[in-house]
């Protein structure tokens, strides 16, 4: 722990800022994290229970099943049963549940990016750091006895490479939980596509034989 706390203190004022990205980072990962397994778990919640209904052909049930949901798929169904009820035309119904899904792709990517910014932020800030260091460790030298030099400048460079260390140490992480967070947002997204294409030809098959020639003749007496 000795080590560490010499470390990080050897580093300079650049150290903290580099801090402060890598705990911010983590924040938001954490965040996301939960936002996104709830996000999935509730989506499969909902969609196990609106789809009995739609296959049922139960619409007002699965359409009151998704108002009072706050899950994505929910709206993604409810804005195509809402454009049924106006349109029948599987194009119409299709346009609405895309503009669902483009709804809560927003909620599903927020802050995701600013990992990857953060990461950056962390690599830069130690390489400034270092490069600062590096000038102050030279000015020093220039004005040192020349047999102190040698090793004071080895002991300034050691202690200047320290930021862009910590920097990597914050940048690495940070990189791996965005590349993580963007997988696992692609995957609920995709998930989304794929039960809107499902309720949409359950939807498309219904109301295709509610309209056919064959369902709207009157039999004969």
């Amino acid at each position: 722990m000795d080590y560490y706390i010499r470390f990080f203190q050897e580093g300079g004022s650049f150290m903290y800022p580099i801090a402060l990205s890598l705990v911010v980072g983590f924040a938001i990962a954490i965040e996301r994290f939960i936002f996104l397994t709830s996000a999935k778990n509730s989506n499969r919640a909902v969609f196990d229970r609106i789809l009995p209904l739609l296959q049922k052909r139960d619409y007002q049930g699965a359409l009151n099943v998704g108002k009072s949901s706050e899950a994505p798929v929910a709206k993604i169904i409810s804005a195509g049963l809402v454009r049924m009820a106006q349109s029948p035309r599987r194009d119409d119904i299709e346009l609405a549940m895309e503009e669902g899904v483009m709804e809560a792709m927003p909620r599903l990517e927020k802050r995701t990016a600013y990992l990857a910014t953060l990461a950056n932020i962390a690599t830069l800030l130690g390489l400034l750091g270092t490069v600062i260091g590096l000038i102050a460790a030279f000015a020093a030298v220039a004005n040192a006895a020349p047999s102190e030099k040698a090793a004071l400048l080895s002991s300034s460079i050691s202690v200047a490479m320290n930021t862009t260390a910590f920097g990597l140490i914050a940048a690495i992480p940070l990189l791996l939980l965005h590349a993580m967070l963007q997988s696992k947002t692609t995957e609920i997204i995709d998930s989304l596509e794929m039960a809107g294409v499902k309720c949409l030809n359950i939807i498309s098959s219904a109301t295709t034989a509610q309209h056919s020639p064959r369902a709207q003749e009157t039999p004969k007496a």
